[in-house]
C-alpha cells in the first residue's frame, strides 16, 4: 500500500493568530492541489511556540476553530489532516493540542502533549496531556507526539507496541538544536520500525530561529524527504508494504524482554 504525504513547513507569525489561520487554510489548499492523500501541519501554528501572558487570549477555545477550518478543508479535498498542534484553552487552562481528522471532516483524535519544554518555560504556560492516542488514517495504524515529546523514547515505544505503523511528530524546533531533530527522529524511526514524519516549522519565534528540516523517514531510518530551512510544501511517497519485511529481518517486537525493564 502506497501513501502520498505532504509536509506543510510553515513560517508561523507569534501572536498573530488571524494571519496564521489564513496562512495555514491557503497551505493546505495549495499542497491539496497533488492530491496527497495525508496533510501534516507543525507545532503551535495558530499562536507560535513563545511563552506569554497572552496565550489564554490568543488559544483556540475549545479548539472550536481550529476543529471547524481542518474539518471543512479535509471535507473539501478528500483528505486526512494531522492538524500539527495548536494553543488551545479548555477549563482555563491553555494546552498544546493535535487535531486528526479524516477524509470525511471528523475529528478522529485529540492529543495534547505530554512534556512541557521546561527550559522555555512551557510546562508553565500549558497543562500537559494525560493520555498518549492511537488511530487509523486510511486504515494505517497511526500515532503521534508532539516535538519534546520525541525525547521520551517510552511514549513512542508504548504506542508502537499497541501496534503503529506510521508516527507524526509535528514540531517548533529550533536551529540551534538541529543535530538533535535529525538524530532523534531517525533513531525512533529505526528503534519501532515504523515511517515517521517530521514537520517541523520555518521562519524566527522573536530571535529564535526555527530549525526547517521536516523529515520523512521509512523503517531503516532512511530519509524519503528531508526539506531546507526555508518555508515548503513538500510530498513523499510511502509503501507500507516494506515494513512487514522489515520486521520480519530484524523483530525486535518478539524479541523485547520487557519483564526485565
Amino acid at each position: 500500500m502506497e501513501k502520498k504525504i505532504a509536509l506543510l513547513q510553515m513560517n508561523i507569525a507569534a501572536g498573530e493568530v488571524e494571519r496564521n489561520y489564513a496562512h495555514a487554510a491557503e497551505l493546505i489548499n495549495t499542497a491539496a492541489e497533488s492530491k496527497p492523500d495525508i496533510i501534516v501541519l507543525p507545532e503551535t501554528w495558530n499562536t507560535g511556540f513563545k511563552m506569554t501572558e497572552k496565550l489564554p487570549q490568543e488559544a483556540d477555545a475549545n479548539g472550536e476553530r481550529t476543529k471547524t477550518m481542518l474539518s471543512e478543508l479535509a471535507k473539501k479535498h478528500d483528505i486526512n489532516i494531522v492538524g500539527g498542534s495548536v494553543a488551545t484553552l479548555r477549563n482555563n487552562k491553555v494546552y498544546n493540542t493535535t487535531f486528526i481528522v479524516d477524509r470525511k471532516g471528523t475529528v478522529i483524535s485529540e492529543f495534547d502533549k505530554i512534556h512541557g519544554f521546561s527550559p522555555a518555560k512551557e510546562d508553565q504556560y500549558f497543562q500537559g496531556g494525560d493520555h498518549t492516542h492511537r488511530f487509523f488514517l486510511d486504515e494505517i495504524p497511526c500515532s503521534s507526539v508532539i516535538c519534546y515529546d520525541i525525547r521520551f523514547p517510552e511514549i513512542i515505544r508504548k504506542t508502537t507496541v499497541e501496534g503503529v505503523d506510521l508516527f507524526f511528530v509535528p514540531a517548533e524546533w529550533p536551529t540551534l538544536r538541529l543535530r538533535h531533530w535529525e538524530l532523534l527522529n531517525t533513531v525512533r524511526a529505526i528503534e519501532n520500525q515504523v515511517f515517521l514524519c517530521a514537520v517541523n516549522s520555518s521562519g524566527h519565534i522573536g530571535k529564535v530561529e526555527a530549525a526547517g528540516n521536516s523529515l520523512l523517514l521509512d523503517p531503516w531510518g532512511e530519509e524519503i524527504l528531508h526539506l531546507g530551512k526555508d518555508e515548503e510544501i513538500a510530498i513523499g511517497t510511502i509503501n507500507l508494504s516494506v515494513i512487514q519485511e522489515i520486521r520480519n529481518k530484524i523483530n525486535v517486537f518478539r524479541d523485547r524482554r520487557p519483564e526485565l525493564y
